[in-house]
């Protein structure tokens, strides 16, 4: 089977799933506190930064450090545990297929679910500026070319962590173990981010990219430029490695059935 037929058949799949909800549920729990909380933009702390710099940050924040790397850990689970529990991966792999064109096509449909998430808080970033700017008579606002370059940023970093996250969905076959492993390394993100080895955490890397955004829109917060080396390389080497390892063991316990 092509690339291709093996795409449509996941994306007709995906219809018959909930997984849309699961992905909006964390935008709105992100955004609606941020309208409700619009007059703390105006409360800086001292940090030279424009409120509605600050609106747009602060809601990011939340999202891209523990919701959107949460939503790709449950999703994972979703794509494996769902197709093992009606043996449909059993007959996939009955399939004139490649397992690992197979795992690599789910991969893919995991990285568009991500942009499916991301497309929704841009969405409810706007709604929530709106709503904000008409309750506090304030324009929170902010150009659509900066909101979608910081989006596809954001995005970018988080390929290494959803081909780790895909990685581990791959290799532990019990549900509770992979999401419970999933979950536990988001949260050192933020304290790796802090020292000198935070290239080697993929789940730090959105954080980061946030953080240089921060830098920009309040100077002496933050680094300011992105410290391409030596990320970039050890980014693209953990990505090929993840998914290399994941291509391998995908669908190995149905194959020795």
């Amino acid at each position: 089977m092509s690339f291709c037929s093996l795409l449509s058949i996941e994306f007709l799949k995906l219809k018959r799933s909930k997984i849309g909800l699961l992905l909006l549920a964390p935008v709105v729990m992100m955004w609606v506190p941020s309208v409700l909380n619009a007059d703390m933009n105006f409360d800086t702390r001292g940090i030279a930064i424009a409120p509605e710099y600050n609106f747009f940050i602060q809601g990011f924040m939340g999202m891209v450090w523990f919701m959107l790397p949460a939503s790709l850990v449950i999703c994972t689970v979703l794509l494996t545990q769902t197709e093992r529990a009606n043996k449909g991966l059993l007959k996939m792999l009955s399939l004139p297929v490649s397992p690992a064109k197979l795992c690599l096509v789910k991969f893919l449909i995991l990285l568009l679910l991500a942009v499916a998430q991301l497309g929704m808080t841009i969405c409810a970033y706007y709604i929530s500026a709106a709503a904000a700017s008409h309750i506090q008579g304030y324009d929170f606002l902010l150009d659509p070319l900066f909101v979608l370059r910081v989006a596809a940023c954001l995005y970018a970093g988080a390929i290494p962590m959803a081909a780790v996250f895909w990685m581990l969905a791959t290799l532990v076959r019990t549900p509770i173990f992979s999401v419970g492993i999933g979950l536990a390394s988001i949260v050192p993100s933020v304290l790796v981010l802090n020292t000198k080895i935070w290239f080697l955490y993929p789940m730090s890397y959105p954080f980061y990219l946030l953080m240089t955004e921060y830098g920009k829109a309040a100077p002496g917060v933050y680094e300011t430029q992105v410290q391409w080396l030596p990320w970039l390389p050890v980014a693209v080497g953990i990505t090929i490695l993840a998914l290399a390892i994941a291509a391998l063991r995908f669908g190995a316990t149905e194959r020795r059935a």
